[in-house]
This record gives structure tokens, sequence and C-alpha cells, in this order.
């Protein structure tokens, strides 16, 4: 998306009201590191143009206590993952919370089933033992968004109804396929959570902070997929460490299409999460994250889990990967 965040080359001075959001996460997490999936999104410093009633607004903004390299980086809706993002072919595919495998009210179709990256994402529990193999694409990222901090973000509109302010006031054009992006992550957003979970559309790491540890308490480890390099798809071995990082309880973060960062989060109490290590056939390695669901008695039934796996709802555990650009929050 046309929309930049300027780096600066060194640390700006910001409102002592307002902390930078690395140090708003360390303020409350102190004995948890950040994972990647969050570094990832944060830059040093910079400005967001603004459309307001009296012209444009430069909003400069302090994001980490780190020095920049005095680059410039452009804040799209591109989305990696493991066999995950959805790949682009012709047209740009944009996938919101709406059409995305993570959100469980999706029903896959004919053709996803075929030819949907995502077939290869899902698998079951007994797959998680040493030696075990599956054939995986992992993809680095691209184009990622950026946090911006809660005070901008928050300024922002963010609903569906206010779908004409938000294009304005971002400078996006209406009939543009981000305009599309947007919209189709925004009225995901909206839906309703399914039965046992909790969900919001957080717009900024404070305010995934801040749902987080509401949610699960602050002695929580917050983990993502560590991928070393890009691979063609490929027969993976999982390799001895597999190791349970958290049961029943937990906040999956999904990193959504929308020109700065926001997640689609949501706390269940019938998940277990795994770090699985992996090799790929080619060497390379991957720190992955897996989650499997235990109850899967409010999805839909054609979800393109049950289809690809041949199990019916509230069966066994459904299994799946995690992009490198989500998170998993567990209790410790």
């Amino acid at each position: 998306m046309k929309f930049y965040f300027e780096m600066q080359a060194s640390l700006v001075a910001t409102n002592n009201a307002e902390l930078p959001p690395q140090i708003y996460w360390k303020s409350l997490l102190p004995e948890t590191p950040m994972p990647k999936a969050i570094t990832n999104l944060l830059h040093p410093s910079g400005h967001i143009v603004l459309q307001n009633s009296d012209g444009l607004t430069n909003e400069k903004f302090t994001s980490v206590d780190y020095e920049g390299d005095g680059t410039d980086v452009n804040v799209g809706g591109g989305n990696g993952g493991v066999s995950v993002g959805a790949g682009k072919r012709g047209k740009p595919v944009h996938v919101g919370v709406g059409y995305s495998p993570f959100d469980y009210v999706y029903a896959a179709t004919e053709t996803q089933l075929h030819h949907d990256p995502n077939v290869a994402l899902f698998f079951l529990e007994e797959t998680l033992h040493h030696g075990s193999q599956i054939n995986l694409h992992f993809t680095k990222p691209s184009n990622l968004p950026s946090f911006i901090p809660r005070r901008l973000a928050d300024s922002i509109p963010f609903a569906s109804t206010k779908a004409k302010e938000i294009f304005k006031k971002l400078s996006i054009k209406p009939d543009s396929d981000d305009a599309e992006s947007m919209i189709n992550t925004i009225i995901g957003c909206e839906k309703p959570a399914i039965s046992g979970e909790e969900k919001q559309c957080v717009n900024s790491l404070e305010s995934m902070v801040d749902f987080c540890t509401s949610k699960i308490g602050k002695n929580v480890a917050a983990v993502s997929t560590e991928v070393s390099k890009e691979s063609v798809l490929q027969k993976y071995t999982v390799t001895t460490g597999v190791k349970k990082l958290g049961e029943k309880e937990g906040v999956v973060c999904h990193l959504q299409n929308y020109p700065y960062a926001v997640f689609y989060c949501h706390k269940t109490e019938t998940i277990e999460a795994y770090y699985v290590p992996l090799e790929g056939a080619d060497g390379s390695r991957v720190k992955a994250i897996a989650v499997c669901h235990t109850n899967t008695l409010g999805w839909n039934p054609k979800h393109l889990a049950f289809q690809v796996l041949k199990v019916e709802p509230g069966t066994l555990p459904v299994c799946h990967f995690l992009p490198e650009d989500h998170v998993v929050w567990v209790p410790k």
C-alpha cells in the first residue's frame, strides 16, 4: 500500500505522557522477551501523513529505544507464512479474517481445496513427534506493515461504516485493491467471536499487550515461528526438541492486511501450543510454532482443515503451524 514511514537515523523526542511501544512492553512484561514477529514490525521513529478536515498533517512518532538505519520503509499489507500466506496469482488475493483459514467459520471451496497453499498447513496432533515428515512451504514475510503508536492508531477510525473517512484520512483510493483488502479486514474484525472464544482486533502494540494480559495475565510467554531462509515446497522432518508451551488457555494473534499493523487476536481455552524444530530437505531449519485446537465443534463443517484431514468437527484435535508474522501468547 502507498503508505510510508520515513525512518530517521536517531531517536526523536516524544511526549513524556506516551511511552514508546517497546518501553511499554518492557514496563508491563519485564520477564517476557519480545518475539521476532513483533520486533519485525517496530521501527526506530517515523511519521505518518494523515488527511484531516484542515488538510494534511505530518504526525511524528518514536516507536522504539534504539537507533535506526536511515532507510525508507514501505508500510504495506503483504503477509508471509508457512505454506501459509495467501499466494498472489494474477489479480492480488487479499486475505482478511473473513477469508482466512484462521477464521473458523470459513468454508473452503473446491478450488481452494485443490489449489490453496494452506492445504499443507493443517495436520493431526499425532504428527508432532521426532522423525515425522510434513510437506511445507515456508516464506519470509515481505512488505510488512509497521506498528504505530496507540494515540495515532486510536485517532484513525476502524469501522466498516467509516470506510470513506478511513480512505480519505489515509489517502487510499476507494476503488483500489488496497481499499478492498482493508474493508475485508475490518468486516472480519467486526464479526462475532465463535462460541467459547473472546476476540479483538488490536491496532497497536500497546493494545495487543493490554488485551492479551487482561485475558491470561502478565506471567506469559509470547512466541512466533522463525524461518532461517525462504524455501520452496519441500519435505520437512520434525527434529529433536518438540516442546509443549502451553495448554488449554492462550491467545493467538494473526497479522492482517492493513496499511499499519493490525492483529486479529482471539483468546481460547481449548488450545495446546508447541515449539516444533524442523529441518528441510535442503538443510534449512525452522523454529516453528504450532497450535492444536482440542475443541472444533464451533467450526464450519466445510472448513479447509476438515476437508484436508478427513475428520469431523469435535472429534480429533486439529493442528496448524503459524506464519512467521503471527504470535501465540501462553501462560508460563
